[in-house]
């Protein structure tokens, strides 16, 4: 089978990070794959911010968690990196931008033997106060809206068992 589709076959969403933070090439090569996605008129309108401060990291998870109505969870999963993937808001393909750059960055991590997840509610996240105090802090625009959180590290235990695909998820006409 061509590697391509291998490793597209193959990615699942991990939930389980060991703590060790991954190699600086193997984020680079995951961020360039990132910079390839496609985007509506080529305008590439999203960013990507790398998060591996781990109080940064907590601050944000418990914000999302406080969104997600679970107060003193986890959604981000220990992972030690966290890239959040913002987009253009003012432009009409910023949401498509950015979901194309998140589906880059879990396949090129798959395929270096990165665990990932897209972790919600980045957008409620990036369009309350506190979302927007951190565009402010990190220099950026409060155009931008949140996208996806792509939790990154290495896996800690089993890789999950496929799901089926389901019938009729293809139609031909």
């Amino acid at each position: 089978m061509n590697e391509t589709l291998r490793v597209l076959r193959e990615r699942r969403s991990i939930r389980r990070y060991q703590k060790e933070q991954i190699k600086p090439e193997e984020l680079d090569a995951i961020l360039d794959a990132g910079t390839w996605a496609a985007s509506g008129k080529g305008l590439q309108t999203a960013v990507m911010v790398v998060v591996q401060d781990p109080e940064t990291i907590a601050y944000m998870s418990g914000l999302n968690a406080r969104i997600q109505g679970n107060p003193g969870a986890d959604p981000f999963y220990g992972a030690p990196t966290v890239v959040v993937v913002l987009a253009d808001g003012e432009q009409v393909n910023w949401l498509q931008d950015g979901s194309l750059v998140m589906g880059n960055l879990m396949t090129a991590a798959w395929s270096l033997g990165v665990g990932s997840c897209w972790i919600n509610r980045a957008m409620e996240l990036f369009d309350m106060p506190e979302g927007k105090a951190l565009l402010r802090k990190w220099g950026l625009p409060e155009t931008l809206r949140g996208v996806g959180n792509c939790i990154l590290g290495y896996i800690d235990g089993d890789v999950p068992a496929p799901k089926p695909r389901k019938e009729g998820f293809i139609v031909k006409v």
